[in-house]
């Protein structure tokens, strides 16, 4: 049986790199919680809904794919959550979450979403920063 010891070396290394996420935020203007609200909410532009749920009363279709959004912010630090905006697959490569702050070596896209983001940067901290408001989960 082959050692087990290589594998766990290299998940102890790249746990710590993963844990931190993207420290640095991606624009110099702070993160607006409202409009970033309002690109989750939508489901034309932040797609969120069709896979989380969270508190957002107003919508009556919300998806059961992914983990809720209540009690984002106080489970997960802004580096962890921007990390996972930008591109979730870095943090689980099996994620079926899209990558929204990446347009390279991506597969399956859309023709008219090819060589594009799906979310520009000031648009990743206006999401992060509502994310990070929401400290309560679900009753």
């Amino acid at each position: 049986m082959p050692s087990l010891k290589p594998l766990a070396l290299l998940l102890a290394l790249a746990g710590p790199a993963l844990a931190e996420g993207l420290a640095e935020p991606l624009t110099a203007m702070e993160g607006d919680a409202g409009r970033g609200r309002a690109i989750i909410a939508d489901r034309s532009r932040g797609l969120c809904l069709l896979c989380h749920s969270g508190p957002f009363p107003e919508e009556r279709f919300q998806g059961n794919l992914a983990p809720s959004l209540a009690g984002v912010g106080a489970r997960m630090s802004a580096s962890e959550l921007r990390l996972r905006l930008v591109d979730s697959r870095r943090v689980n490569p099996e994620s079926i979450m899209p990558a929204y702050h990446r347009a390279e070596g991506l597969h399956r896209v859309a023709p008219a979403l090819r060589g594009r983001m799906l979310l520009q940067a000031q648009e990743i901290e206006d999401v992060l920063a509502f994310l990070l408001t929401l400290r309560e989960e679900s009753p």
